[in-house]
């Protein structure tokens, strides 16, 4: 007899699949379906404020590249997808939440080839989260650099956000048998890229440094509105490669991600961080982010 599991969904969700909303106990794909079978797929986390769903656009169009890249041809319009996300959120009462839109291949033979799979499925999930606990934007959090490699740019290229994400939870792994949340990844040349589920930012001498895109990252959609923010407050500001050195030296970091918005770290590997507390470049960032997605002017 199997177990309750701690961890399952609200029973009274309503999941969007394939054209209709569901009861969460309804929505099932096959077990033949190469997303499952394979990691054959691409999704988006986004996150709603006051109902709404934050940078829908950008996310959708970096799903539709993502598809291109893996030759998967998705079943709807970009805004036929705004549509659906928008219908989901709705049904669920998801003011301030999270969204995760997946498109897998969908059904196939045993195999590995795309040709022998018909109707990719797309399934659309709201509902509420906590990344981390409120006390981690206040204090910093600690982190660790991993021994895992990103993935090289030509094997599966980290800026297709893909099904197959044992990379990055390989290097996550790492981080929790380490006591911390979260692990900072270096590519194949040994340059720091991102973290398991966020992009990076460091402060050094008033000056904000982040990886370029060639470095093995995905290219986040809240790093680009942090980008964004650090330009209207004309905010020195670099991409450029980074080294373990350079983590340990920095003056502030933070990261950013879709469902983790902008953290502060205060420890990496050990080594504090600035004083310990996150520092007043960091504190701008986050109060400059929270105001942009409650709609204020920044």
């Amino acid at each position: 007899m199997a177990k309750e599991n701690p961890f399952a969904p609200n029973p009274k969700l309503k999941v969007y699949l394939d054209g209709e909303l569901v009861p969460v106990g309804e929505a099932k794909i096959s077990v033949f379906d190469h997303g499952l079978l394979y990691g054959d797929g691409v999704f988006e986390g986004l996150r709603t404020y006051n109902g709404k769903v934050f940078r829908i656009d950008a996310h959708i169009r970096r799903l539709f590249e993502s598809a291109k890249a893996i030759c998967l041809k998705i079943p709807m319009t970009h805004e036929e997808l705004v549509e659906a996300v928008n219908q989901t959120v709705k049904a669920n009462g998801v003011v301030d939440g999270y969204v995760r839109l997946v498109v897998t291949r969908g059904v196939g033979y045993l195999g590995l080839s795309f040709t022998r799979t018909a109707n990719p499925s797309v399934f659309i999930i709201a509902d509420q989260i906590e990344l981390y606990p409120p006390e981690t934007y206040t204090k910093g959090m600690a982190v660790i650099t991993s021994s895992v490699v990103r993935n090289h740019p030509n094997a599966v290229s980290p800026r297709i956000k893909s099904l197959n994400y044992l990379n990055n939870i390989l290097a996550k792994i790492e981080a929790i048998d380490a006591g911390v949340p979260e692990a900072i990844l270096f590519n194949h040349m040994g340059f720091v890229a991102e973290c398991t589920g966020d992009n990076i930012f460091l402060v050094r001498n008033g000056e904000v440094l982040t990886p370029g895109v060639n470095e093995g990252l995905l290219e986040g959609i809240t790093r680009g509105v942090v980008i964004e923010l650090l330009r209207k407050r004309s905010i020195p500001f670099r991409e450029t490669q980074l080294t373990r050195h350079d983590l340990y030296v920095a003056d502030e970091c933070f990261l950013t991600g879709s469902a983790a918005e902008v953290v502060p770290v205060t420890k990496i590997d050990g080594r504090v961080i600035g004083d310990g507390q996150p520092g007043p470049l960091t504190r701008q960032i986050m109060a400059d982010f929270h105001a942009c997605v409650r709609g204020n002017a920044v």
